[in-house]
């Protein structure tokens, strides 16, 4: 699939961080939104994230609803499901669970370059202490033989974030509780009032 490189906006990436954050002591998920950049096929724009779950991430209907409902108000945008976000329960697993394989398979049935972001919390907890620009996140993508592989910092396909100050711009979202404010599927589900798109969180 050659050398590919995703890049990730600042409000795509923060949205998901937050999710995770809100929800510190459970497992989250959430898909990417975007398409392949029309100035060049080696990178995938990711324009946009929405949280899915924080409870029965694998759940089928639930997941079968979230995402026909997204893929109808990205598809009339121009874009459509690039990846999928997933944070484990535990601080420390940065193992990628069957759940987030199963979905990052269903997504590369219609989108062959999917990536999955896993959320690396050392990294995330370690930011105020450095300058890091480089995401909080793990990219892993699927190989010729269709497994799951950790992509390395050893150059060939890479993650990065559109705006270089978004680790910034993310931290002082955190220090300022901005996290509560985040709404995801399972909220919007409980009560249909809440909105999954969350038009207001950046403004």
């Amino acid at each position: 699939m050659g050398e590919l490189k995703y890049e990730l906006s600042q409000n795509a990436y923060i949205k998901l961080v937050l999710h995770a954050r809100k929800h510190k002591t459970a497992a989250v998920n959430g898909v990417l939104l975007g398409r392949v950049s029309p100035q060049n096929d080696a990178v995938v724009e990711i324009a946009d994230s929405v949280p899915l779950f924080h409870s029965h991430l694998g759940l089928l209907p639930n997941l079968e609803i979230s995402l026909i409902m997204i893929e109808e108000h990205y598809g009339a945008q121009g874009l459509g499901i690039v990846g999928y976000f997933h944070a484990n329960e535990r601080f420390d697993d940065l193992e990628l669970d069957s759940i987030a394989k199963n979905i990052g398979n269903h997504i590369c049935r219609y989108f062959p370059q999917c990536a999955i972001l896993l959320l690396d919390n050392k990294k995330l907890e370690a930011l105020p202490k450095g300058k890091d620009r480089s995401p909080v996140m793990q990219l892993y993508i699927r190989d010729a033989s269709k497994n799951w592989k950790l992509v390395g910092s050893d150059g060939g396909c890479q993650l990065l974030t559109k705006e270089p100050a978004a680790n910034v711009v993310l931290m002082d979202y955190i220090s300022s509780e901005k996290w509560q404010d985040i709404v995801d599927f399972d909220d919007h589900l409980d009560d249909i009032s809440k909105d999954w798109l969350n038009p207001d969180l950046f403004k």
